[in-house]
């Protein structure tokens, strides 16, 4: 008890604070990567390197937000988001040069040497019914119109017209009639649809450019048309033994070329992949697990690099 002034009080011992608990400073939410816009280009057989890359990307965990493709690139694109790339592979790995004259029915009379509905019929197995307003992410196929040389974006319909219309190789397969026009293998407009990703406004744009390095830089050489008298009896050439075919293909590749640095040049992705296959020809379809292996290196390579980009557009 204290007395003090008329005033009573009682005096009890302090209560201690309790412990003051380690609290961890606030984190930050990480922000979520930014999503890639893919632009498969065209090129036939070199074309399963798209699965290669598309391997690589998803071992990354580097998701795909949309996919322009252009022929073979419609195929491979089409096919992944449909959820189906690991049938497309097998399909593709198996493929022998008797196998693939299985698939060719050869026409006469037809717009192409092929009518490609035994290949159709295939697509069937795994694609029939499909819609591209069914797939979970904008899909874009590339054609040419024919009567008019506009470039023509399916983006709605059903998915095997849409593939087929981006594949069909003037001379080779029969063109598509769709909606009253006639289409054929978007390559002659657009070999590496990039700027169809542009115009849906994906910031991240990623190409895969497969004639890369098919050709030199230089587009002009002088020569000379005198011929040597020694050299006029001289053996038939390689370059002279190509037969219709080569000959259509090699020209269908200088196009794609001349085309792709053109259109790139204008409109360049912010990354190219450029899987090395010049040694793969435009037919060499059995070549698949060859073409596979090198797209997923270069999809590899390039790894840290569209990380980095994916953070820098996520700011």
């Amino acid at each position: 008890m204290n007395r003090s002034n008329g005033v009573t009080s009682t005096l009890e011992p302090a209560t201690p604070d309790p412990p003051v608990a380690d609290i961890p400073p606030p984190v930050a939410p990480k922000k979520p990567r930014t999503r890639i816009a893919l632009a498969l280009g065209g090129g036939a057989a070199r074309g399963w390197a798209h699965i290669g890359v598309l391997r690589a990307l998803d071992e990354a965990g580097i998701e795909v937000g949309m996919i322009a493709g252009t022929s073979i690139g419609a195929l491979v694109g089409g096919c992944y988001l449909a959820g189906k790339l690991d049938e497309l592979e097998a399909f593709a790995r198996s493929l022998t040069m008797r196998r693939i004259a299985g698939l060719l029915d050869f026409t006469i009379g037809g717009g192409g040497l092929f009518g490609g509905m035994r290949l159709t019929r295939r697509m069937q197995e795994h694609l029939q019914g499909l819609s591209i307003e069914d797939l979970d992410r904008p899909f874009v196929a590339v054609a040419s119109e024919v009567n008019t040389g506009h470039e023509v974006w399916i983006t709605s319909g059903s998915l095997i017209t849409a593939i087929r219309a981006s594949y069909a190789l003037p001379g080779i397969f029969e063109p598509i009639r769709c909606n009253n026009r006639t289409l054929i293998d978007g390559a002659l407009v657009n070999p590496v649809p990039v700027s169809v990703c542009r115009a849906h406004e994906e910031p991240l744009v990623v190409a895969v450019n497969l004639n890369y390095d098919l050709y030199g830089r230089s587009a002009v050489v002088k020569h000379s048309a005198s011929v040597q008298p020694e050299l006029e009896s001289a053996p038939k050439t390689a370059e002279a033994r190509l037969g219709m075919t080569g000959v259509m293909v090699q020209a269908f590749n200088i196009i794609q070329d001349r085309i792709s640095r053109a259109r790139l040049a204008g409109d360049p992705p912010d990354i190219a992949l450029h899987p090395r296959l010049s040694d793969i020809g435009l037919s060499e379809f059995h070549r698949a697990g060859e073409a596979i292996e090198r797209g997923y290196e270069e999809g590899r390579s390039k790894l840290s690099e569209l990380k980095r980009l994916q953070e820098t557009f996520a700011r």
